[in-house]
């Protein structure tokens, strides 16, 4: 904005100085000129046509200025007058000024430089007091002249041209700016829309990621014991087994809700929680389960614990619905860029090219794809089943 406010303003004043340079040319002319009167009265009548042609076609009529065959006629009617004032007498030199302004202005390509030339010339020529006399004593100073105000004319022609791109190629790029960051405005808005939304989005797959991962493998625990109870004998110990599940899950859905870490990874490392989930699940399933560490154990990022942790849970409760199996290991491995967690079985499998993706598959592949990681699953039928998740081996570091 202040730049344009400086150009404006410098174009104001260039447009005045024509009109400067004219009146102060006439106004010496009368005072120090030594004409008759109706010399002196002719000149200054010229002088008058001179300005009212500028005022005419220049400053009552900037449209025209986009004309550029109005513009030849305009500068070409200047040039005249200022040529017949100059060689009327050499005070109205000073004229020659409005002749280069207003070419380099309005004037494009050539013309532009044979209007300068052309005041050139006849600045040079009213400088030496009129043309010179026909012997080379008086052509030679004459021709030197001329060469000298040619040359410093284009050469202010061509450092004001050079300067003008510079000024519109900057303002072009200032424009540029200006709505590229309209548009970065408009675009950040839309991104903060999306990810609102994706984190909205993000946080109910989460609460459903949850909710199955605790409070569903919870309730078919509880179900599973009382029913068990039913039938058995010794139904204590499977309402007790029923009880404690109740409370497990109830801390679960506390710590879901405020999306804490699994209890059994607040003062335990991975290999500790996952021991306890093994045993917990081997109490309550009668089925027993060997786990294996193998490689250097190291704290991980939370959300590398959290989904293997959880991995194994799922994984577990679907051997406990589906599996029908004798025995179950688990193996969690920790190498230089991977950690991962693989859980067998040897159950009653099934056919992974015509089963589908339940639930438990789905938040499993949603819990590690989410970490760069991949899920894979194998199985047949009477052959077990394998489930391997790896994950990139991010470390605990990372999350402070």
């Amino acid at each position: 904005m202040d730049l344009d406010v400086s150009e404006r303003r410098l174009a104001s004043v260039a447009r005045a100085i024509p009109y400067f340079a004219l009146v102060l040319c006439s106004v010496l002319y009368l005072l120090i000129a030594d004409d008759s009167q109706s010399a002196k009265l002719v000149n200054t009548g010229i002088a008058v046509l001179a300005g009212l042609w500028m005022l005419w076609w220049f400053t009552l009529h900037p449209s025209w200025r986009a004309r550029p065959e109005l513009m030849a006629v305009f500068v070409l009617g200047v040039i005249v007058f200022f040529g017949v004032l100059g060689l009327r007498h050499p005070l109205f030199g000073f004229f020659s000024y409005a002749g280069y302004i207003y070419a380099i202005e309005v004037l494009r390509g050539w013309r532009k430089f044979a209007g300068v030339g052309t005041t050139g010339v006849l600045a040079a020529t009213s400088m030496y007091g009129g043309l010179p006399d026909p012997n080379w004593e008086s052509v030679l100073p004459y021709l030197a002249l001329v060469v000298l105000v040619l040359v410093l004319a284009f050469t202010f022609t061509l450092v004001g041209q050079v300067t003008a791109e510079q000024s519109r190629k900057r303002k072009e790029m200032v424009e540029q700016l200006a709505a590229t960051m309209k548009e970065n405005a408009g675009l950040h808005a839309q991104l903060l829309i999306q990810a609102r939304e994706a984190g909205v989005l993000d946080e109910r797959q989460r609460m459903a990621r949850e909710i199955h991962d605790t409070l569903a493998q919870g309730f078919t625990g509880i179900i599973t014991q009382l029913q068990a109870a039913e039938q058995s004998a010794d139904w204590r110990r499977h309402v007790d087994t029923a009880a404690r599940l109740a409370r497990e899950n109830l801390t679960e859905a506390r710590r879901s809700v405020h999306a804490l870490r699994p209890v059994q990874l607040e003062n335990a490392a991975l290999p500790e929680a996952l021991a306890e989930v093994v045993d917990g699940w081997s109490d309550a399933e009668g089925v027993p389960v060997e786990l294996t560490t193998t490689g250097t154990a190291r704290p991980m990022h939370p959300e590398v614990e959290v989904a293997l942790l959880r991995t194994a849970q799922e994984a577990l409760a679907n051997v406990a619905k589906h599996a029908c199996a004798s025995r179950v290991g688990l193996t969690l491995s920790y190498m230089e860029d991977l950690v991962t967690l693989d859980v067998r079985d040897d159950g009653v499998g099934f056919d992974p090219g015509v089963g589908s993706d339940g639930f438990g598959l789905l938040t499993m592949r949603q819990r590690v794809s989410r970490l760069s990681g991949e899920l894979g699953v194998e199985s047949e039928l009477g052959g077990g089943t394998a489930v391997s998740a790896s994950v990139p081996a991010i470390p605990a570091e990372v999350a402070r």
